[in-house]
């Protein structure tokens, strides 16, 4: 299977409703690989790595997100696969 990797900037209200916290549940559900961190501007940011299938599948996911958050959009920007990470963390 093609390994890829996505970073992602999702904007709403995506700050104080456990969407971290919940990127990284999916995340390793789907054994994707990678971070999700909060920015100060209110955004969140997430970087995925893993097949493409599952990469592509925590990208749908981050059309919606946490129950409790409000997606208004979601920036996915592609690049190249490294393979440095080891699993998926909340970064701070």
């Amino acid at each position: 299977m093609t390994k890829t990797r996505a970073r992602v900037l999702i904007q709403g209200r995506v700050q104080g409703v456990c969407f971290r916290m919940e990127t990284q549940r999916a995340a390793k559900a789907r054994q994707v690989t990678g971070w999700v961190r909060n920015l100060a501007d209110g955004r969140v940011e997430a970087v995925f790595e893993g097949d493409s299938a599952d990469v592509d599948s925590m990208l749908q996911w981050c059309e919606t997100g946490a129950p409790m958050a409000r997606v208004d959009k979601v920036a996915v920007e592609r690049e190249l696969y490294t393979g440095e990470f080891g699993g998926f963390r909340i970064a701070f």
